[in-house]
């Protein structure tokens, strides 16, 4: 019980992180501090989608983070979840040019693409217990079920219940309270 606590504490300080950096803050980190909070969100958000029993073939499998596209993180993302696990999976990050039917993905971040449309990349993930997370510097097209949004100079996020339930996974109400908006299931 205290787990699921301390990571809902995180994802609030996440979303009140201001999403530029300060003046004067010293030395420019080699990543924005918005995609630092994106990438942290990206990890964060696992323990709080139930995945279906059938997502792992083994209990030692990696849990995969996908960056499908421009890979707004440099290495950040990478090093941010060394040594992390959701549960008995270790955190892994891949990068795609393209998303496939067969990409082997728990959450799939989608950033600039140059091989594909967004809303390609998302009907080939759809219906897959995958977790279709879109940056905000991309217009939203529907089908994502969490899209990154700058609001007043913070990330917040939107979540898709029906996205969400189309791809088999359901996420949890803790999670749902700090969306800046829920799309219900249509």
């Amino acid at each position: 019980m205290r787990a699921p606590a301390c990571l809902l504490a995180v994802l609030l300080a996440c979303a009140t992180c201001e999403a530029s950096p300060q003046p004067g803050a010293g030395a420019q980190p080699d990543v924005s501090l918005e995609y630092a909070v994106k990438a942290t969100y990206l990890y964060k958000l696992a323990p709080f989608v139930n995945w279906p029993p059938t997502t792992f073939e083994a209990a030692d499998q990696p849990f995969r983070i996908c960056v499908a596209g421009e890979d707004p993180f440099d290495d950040y993302l990478q090093h941010a979840v060394a040594g992390r696990s959701l549960g008995t999976h270790p955190f892994e990050v891949r990068r795609l040019e393209t998303l496939t039917s067969d990409t082997q993905c728990q959450i799939v971040f989608i950033s600039h693409l140059s091989t594909q449309s967004i809303q390609q990349a998302l009907d080939a993930v759809s219906g897959k217990p995958v977790l279709t997370v879109v940056d905000s510097t991309e217009p939203h097209q529907g089908g994502g079920i969490v899209h990154f949004v700058i609001d007043r100079g913070r990330v917040r996020f939107v979540i898709d219940t029906g996205a969400a339930a189309r791809n088999h996974i359901t996420i949890s109400s803790k999670l749902l309270n700090l969306a800046l908006a829920v799309r219900e299931a249509s």
